[in-house]
């Protein structure tokens, strides 16, 4: 229990006494009032607040990547260019597809040619049926009165059904005929779309952030070969506590600092990412912030949450003096100044919080003159 005694003497003689003979203190006493003013110490409402860190990421990201299997032709950008919507960015050679176009559009024509022929033949087919029948009718008719044998009248009647079976088939090959051309138009479109892919072009105006591919190289569907991201979209992937999940809300405001860009924007919270990452106890929270010139991915951010307001005792900083480790304020009784140590919690710009040492009603000098010591006679002024 001494020995703590004696370390506090020691500390506060540290605090008060460095520099200052028993002289000084006495002529500090017994000398002129020094004029200063004072605050209260009040119980007030505390604005608390959490800060966030994370990382700043583009709201749209897309890897390019070829749905063909083929070598690269040509790469038309370059790393950090803008792009826009529909521009190209890379070709895949298409020499097959090429020839299978070809080949598609070759049965297409041979098909079409076909169907002239079908066509022709269908309307002979169609005249012998016409005259078949007419001379089946008049064998019919001629039968009827016993003019013709039963002979001839089965011939006609044969004949008939040989120019019906004729005309049938011609109508069955004007429909296999068409359904060749229709395969071939098919064929025409698939091997189309299949070229269209040949010519990778941007899905949206943005920045190239990584090419991965280079001309020769062979190009494999899904394998990545640009990674684009779209410019002026942003949004910061901060890493929030699990304790502090209840004071997160869709919507919410946030204020959100870039010491890099020395610049504080406003943002809101988009999105709630529900899995919890087990080894850091922490969530993320997505909040979309507005475009910031030389905003980039992969800068960091600091996300400030403003907490429930709570009943604190708080000074002004200006009225806090620091020397070492130690913090303490100047609280005038008896008009004296009496120097006193306190523990301080939270800041903000102008104001600290203090756990212990102070008592509510108490006045403490502020700001504190630079001459003032421990135990020197003041006089409060308005």
């Amino acid at each position: 229990m001494k020995s703590k005694l004696v370390l506090l003497g020691v500390l506060i003689s540290a605090l008060f006494g460095c520099g200052h003979s028993k002289e000084a203190k006495k002529e500090a006493v017994s000398g002129p009032r020094i004029s200063v003013k004072t605050v209260a110490v009040q119980p007030s409402e505390w604005a608390e607040t959490y800060d966030a860190t994370g990382t700043v990421r583009a709201r749209h990201t897309a890897q390019i990547s070829s749905r063909l299997m083929g070598y690269v032709r040509e790469v038309r950008v370059r790393v950090s260019e803008r792009v826009k919507k529909g521009s190209l960015l890379v070709v895949i050679d298409s020499g097959d597809l090429d020839a299978n176009q070809r080949r598609a559009e070759a049965g297409r024509r041979e098909a079409q040619s076909a169907a002239e022929e079908v066509e022709k033949a269908i309307v002979a087919a169609k005249s012998n049926l016409d005259l078949a029948r007419k001379t089946h009718q008049r064998f019919k008719d001629l039968f009827e009165k016993k003019s013709v044998s039963n002979q001839e009248f089965d011939e006609a009647t044969t004949r008939l059904e040989g120019a019906q079976a004729a005309y049938e088939m011609a109508l069955a090959k004007q429909k296999q005929v068409a359904a060749k051309i229709e395969q071939a138009e098919q064929e025409i479109k698939a091997v189309g779309v299949n070229l269209s892919y040949a010519n990778i072009v941007a899905p949206f105006d943005g920045v190239v952030m990584e090419k991965t591919v280079e001309p020769g190289n062979l190009a494999a569907p899904g394998a990545p070969l640009l990674t684009l991201e779209q410019e002026g979209s942003y949004r910061l992937e901060a890493s929030v506590e699990e304790s502090r999940l209840p004071l997160v809300k869709l919507g919410q405001a946030v204020s959100v600092a870039f010491d890099a860009l020395d610049r504080t924007v406003q943002g809101r919270v988009s999105e709630i990412v529900p899995a919890m990452d087990a080894a850091s106890r922490s969530f993320i929270v997505k909040i979309d912030i507005p475009g910031v010139p030389q905003l980039r991915t992969g800068l960091f951010g600091r996300a400030q949450f403003t907490l429930p307001a709570r009943q604190a005792l708080a000074v002004p900083r200006e009225a806090v003096i620091v020397r070492g480790q130690l913090e303490s304020v100047m609280v005038v009784e008896r008009n004296q100044a009496r120097g006193r140590l306190v523990t301080l919690g939270a800041r903000d710009k102008s104001s600290v919080e203090v756990l212990s040492g102070l008592t509510a009603g108490e006045a403490i000098v502020c700001p504190v003159p630079a001459d003032l010591v421990d135990g020197a006679q003041v006089e409060v002024r308005p």
